[in-house]
């Protein structure tokens, strides 16, 4: 795989997403050795997958027991996930560092323009204790593409954290606070004020510090804190290397070289695609199944323990978690 290919994918539309979706089946059936067992043991090879609802979808628990790669390589990095004390995590070995930067570079933009336009500000003290967070790889890059001497990430040193948000405020800077949740609830708990430049997002993750809450129970608090209309968030995992952002109301959208497919609890097998059942005002639930398309080598088709509410536009809002699931220590919450 090489620049061309990220170039078809980064540049894919939505009339080619299910092409190059199955183009990239092929190539990692042939070159992905866990990945081919299971499509196997399912039936399922290129010479009988001609649609979406035909690709198997790997189980998001593989990644905490193998190493899932499309050939073999030496990482550039392996995140991992935070989980809970005495949880296998899970490890996501990737190949090419710069395919992951440019996935969350683009997908951010697309939603909140030129990074160097903001203050980037990460209060994510249970991922910075750990060295190999996606979610704090990430956010740390967005702090130095943006350039501004306010920009970076507080661990507990809150008063320190309000005194910047003021001062911001005071000057109409734009700014953008990312955080994990149990941390934003303190924070607004501590720190209440009015922010109308700086906008809030939350990524999920009580981490059994709180009591388990409905996401829009959060939301309200954290709107009611900060007098804000809107609180942003953010869908991702250490399996993926794309994320789909909410601007409000817990409804997400994916970039283009990102989809979420539906599968029936009951029958895994049977997939529902936004705008191919109902017409594009069809809505439905089900267990979330992700193609992504950045993860070219490990696996770009997951079945994750989220269940979720698909509209016919491809956008969604997370539900919760399946009852048979582990708890991931990034999304402890019930939503």
């Amino acid at each position: 795989m090489d620049r061309q290919w990220n170039d078809k994918i980064f540049g894919v539309t939505d009339q080619g997403f299910e092409g190059l979706a199955l183009r990239l089946f092929e190539w990692q059936y042939s070159g992905n050795g866990i990945y081919r067992q299971f499509c196997d043991a399912l039936g399922r090879r290129p010479g009988n997958v001609a649609s979406i609802p035909e690709i198997p979808f790997l189980p998001v628990r593989f990644f905490k027991s193998f190493d899932i790669t499309t050939g073999s390589f030496t990482p550039d990095v392996v995140f991992e996930s935070s989980g809970t004390t005495g949880m296998l995590n899970s490890r996501h070995l990737v190949k090419d560092i710069t395919i992951y930067e440019e996935s969350f570079m683009k997908a951010f933009t697309r939603v909140y323009g030129p990074v160097e336009d903001l203050v980037i500000i990460g209060l994510l003290p249970s991922y910075l204790e750990r060295g190999n967070s996606s979610l704090v790889y990430m956010v740390d890059r967005l702090v130095r593409a943006s350039g501004r001497k306010e920009s970076g990430f507080y661990l507990d040193n809150m008063a320190e954290l309000a005194q910047t948000l003021r001062g911001l405020e005071a000057g109409g800077q734009r700014s953008l606070l990312i955080g994990v949740t149990f941390a934003l609830l303190d924070f607004a708990a501590s720190f209440p004020m009015p922010l109308r430049f700086c906008q809030v997002m939350e990524t999920g993750g009580m981490k059994g510090r709180r009591r388990e809450m409905v996401r829009a129970e959060v939301q309200d608090i954290l709107k009611q804190a900060f007098s804000l209309e809107t609180v942003h968030s953010e869908y991702g995992m250490t399996e993926l290397l794309s994320q789909a952002y909410s601007t409000g109301g817990g409804l997400f959208r994916c970039p283009p070289w990102m989809k979420v497919v539906l599968r029936e609890e009951e029958d895994p097998l049977a997939i529902r695609v936004a705008g191919q059942e109902g017409g594009r005002s069809g809505t439905f639930t089900g267990a979330v199944n992700i193609i992504d398309l950045a993860n070219i080598h490990s696996c770009n088709f997951i079945a994750t323990d989220d269940a979720a509410r698909l509209h016919g536009d491809g956008s969604f809002e997370i539900l919760g978690r399946l009852d048979h699931s582990d708890l991931r220590g990034c999304s402890l919450l019930s939503l």
